[in-house]
């Protein structure tokens, strides 16, 4: 069987990449930024004790009212609370109306009504700024890492395939508008640990292999790399995605908040592995040799 020229079509991959993440920025141009969720931009929240397991789309024909993407989350024992949470701000007599129109419908006491609450956007800024501040250090961290156990140029490829994968998780976030929330800011950083570990695989062996070939032949040897690590990384990426998959579609909407950017960052952090990092570090070696 012919083995793959990965780096003779490196242009290709990279142009790829770069297509998709253009999109993204003009898409967010487009639509004068992303889509900020509740955890960033401030506003309200209403927890109520229902007493028993209401459905979504039921709830929903009250919050429609006063905005059609506010986020309903089951919560308590035997999911009988929902907790709503809302950018629009409502004042505490419009979270009273709120709570009436539930109280009316489900016949509930005044004591259903668990916690009101509103909130500006200065947690959310200070959510922004922790999270920018958990990426630099995770990504700092990386580096010196990758730095210590092989050398400065695969430290370098695998950042830039770490930025590539978030940038293309905030591309599909910013065309299909989903709410980026605290759960995207979780799930970006498991992103990041698992693409490492993805793009270490590669990485090690293209060291191991650097030990018995021509070390001038860098391009047969990171084919050669990545056609040895190659199966194993589709399998692993694979049965990831199976196990959140499943989450998304029988989880729950915090879990699918959770699951959604995963499955995204599964995806762009195998392709990074494969057809960003070893090219890059192709690129840097032959540079140097």
């Amino acid at each position: 069987m012919k083995k793959m020229d990965f780096m003779s079509k490196r242009k290709i991959f990279f142009g790829l990449s770069i297509g998709i993440i253009l999109i993204g920025i003009i898409g967010t141009i487009v639509y004068g930024g992303l889509n900020q969720g509740i955890d960033f931009v401030g506003g309200t929240l209403l927890q109520i004790d229902f007493g028993e397991k209401i459905p979504v789309n039921e709830i929903r024909t009250i919050t429609d009212e006063f905005d059609q993407n506010a986020s309903i989350i089951h919560t308590g024992d035997n999911q009988k609370q929902i907790i709503i949470r809302t950018k629009v701000e409502l004042d505490e007599n419009e979270r009273k109306e709120v709570f009436e129109k539930f109280k009316e419908k489900y016949n509930l006491e005044d004591a259903a009504l668990i916690e009101q609450d509103k909130f500006g956007a200065k947690i959310g800024d200070e959510i922004r700024r922790d999270a920018i501040i958990s990426v630099i250090i995770a990504t700092i961290g990386i580096l010196l890492y990758i730095t210590f156990r092989f050398e400065f140029r695969f430290g370098i490829s695998a950042i830039v395939a770490l930025v590539h994968d978030v940038l293309i998780a905030l591309t599909v976030y910013s065309l299909f508008r989903i709410p980026i929330n605290s759960s995207f800011v979780a799930a970006m950083l498991t992103i990041v640990g698992y693409s490492i570990n993805d793009t270490i695989v590669v990485f090690d062996r293209i060291r191991e292999n650097l030990k018995s070939v021509n070390k001038k032949d860098y391009k047969a040897l990171v084919n050669d790399s990545i056609s040895q690590t190659l199966v194993r990384s589709i399998n692993t990426s694979f049965t990831t995605l199976i196990a959140i998959v499943t989450l998304y579609v029988l989880g729950v909407e915090a879990i699918k908040d959770f699951a959604l950017p995963l499955i995204v960052g599964v995806l762009a952090g195998t392709y990074s592995s494969i057809f960003i990092a070893s090219p890059i570090w192709f690129m840097l070696k032959k540079e140097t040799a």
